[in-house]
């Protein structure tokens, strides 16, 4: 089975802080790989195209953000970057995507 994961939270989705999964906001899966892969890389695009950064982490974390998108934390008293996140899992382990023609299964 492969999951794609999708968070939206104040920090990047390889930090996976205490209780990350209540920042999920979908959580799709799949037994195709192929299929998994294809879903993961059009969201991908979807989010490059809305987003004005993004960042990688072991290959498999994604991160997207744009400055606007900033609220206030008060218990911090500043502003805190919102992030959106992507992950690609396989099985319960993190697997390397790297397209969809090159799959790491």
């Amino acid at each position: 089975m492969y999951e794609v994961i999708y968070m939206k939270a104040d920090f990047e989705p390889w930090w996976m802080f205490e209780g990350w999964e209540e920042k999920i906001q979908s959580h799709h899966t799949f037994d195709d790989a192929k299929e998994a892969s294809v879903f993961f890389e059009n969201l991908l695009s979807e989010f490059r195209e809305k987003y004005d950064y993004e960042a990688i982490k072991k290959d498999h974390y994604y991160a997207f953000w744009s400055e606007c998108e900033k609220f206030f934390c008060e218990g911090c008293d500043d502003d805190l970057q919102l992030y959106h996140g992507i992950i690609f899992k396989k099985k319960d382990q993190i697997q390397v995507v790297n397209s969809v023609n090159n799959l790491n299964i």
